[in-house]
């Protein structure tokens, strides 16, 4: 087997050619904030190949129950209730401990508990909308939530975005920070979303979207969706015919 790679070790180039360009003038936003210059690549520092380490004694009982941890007076939030969990892995199948993982979102009628969000859509007086967990030694996260429905912006007169949650993950480096949304399998406002039609090509678009996981259901109480995410991986000297990750 491979070594594991070392806290030391630097994180592998990333390939900006898998990603969105930033300027996409369909999708309306990019164009006032996106850089117009070549971007500057950086040798890896140890600011780069460190980040913050989490303990999970810092993380409250409920926090990855968002079906729970807004919630009033014995109330509870309105919508489908679902499971959301997944694998977090880096780019040579590596599972990433201990990373923190944050989503928040839209309630079931479409709208953010946010003083900008104007939508006509009631605030569901349960539903706070954000949560977090640590993955555990496998990698391994769990949330229990609300189905969030779509809503409409202001791209195009008549765009909706499709039901989707962000994520934010801060593995072990700065260098594996991301930022992301997951969409659901089988929406049908995903092909029009602009923002998702700036993705390069439909694997990439495959990879944002949970599918649903059946045998994760829970009996009369709630759906299930999987959902892998791929942070960046450190360099480690690869042995021949092995897939890093895997059991010798």
């Amino acid at each position: 087997m491979g070594p594991l790679p070392r806290p030391t070790d630097e994180f592998i180039q990333r390939d900006t050619g898998l990603h969105a360009p930033a300027l996409t003038p369909g999708y309306k936003t990019s164009v006032l904030r996106s850089p117009r210059l070549a971007l500057i690549a950086i040798e890896q520092t140890l600011s780069e190949i460190t980040a913050p380490a989490f303990r999970p004694e810092e993380l409250g009982p409920l926090d990855h129950d968002l079906i729970l941890n807004f919630a009033k007076d014995g109330g509870l939030p309105i919508g489908e209730r679902i499971i959301v969990h997944g694998i977090v892995r880096d780019e040579l199948g590596r599972p990433v401990p201990n990373a923190l993982v944050e989503i928040w979102q839209a309630n079931a009628g479409g709208r953010y508990r946010h003083r900008n969000d104007k939508y006509l859509a009631p605030i569901d007086p349960n539903f706070g909308g954000c949560g977090r967990r640590l993955t555990d030694a496998n990698g391994y996260y769990v949330f229990r939530t609300i189905k969030p429905g779509p809503y409409p912006w202001r791209n195009r007169i008549n765009d909706w975005r499709p039901s989707h949650i962000h994520f934010s993950l801060m593995g072990d480096g700065w260098a594996q920070r991301l930022i992301t949304q997951m969409y659901f399998e089988g929406d049908p406002l995903i092909p029009d979303c602009p923002i998702v039609r700036t993705i390069p090509s439909e694997e990439q678009v495959r990879g944002l979207i949970a599918v649903q996981d059946r045998a994760a259901f829970v009996p009369l109480d709630s759906r299930a969706y999987r959902f892998d995410i791929t942070l960046r991986g450190r360099r480690a000297t690869l042995f021949e015919n092995h897939v890093q990750g895997a059991s010798a």
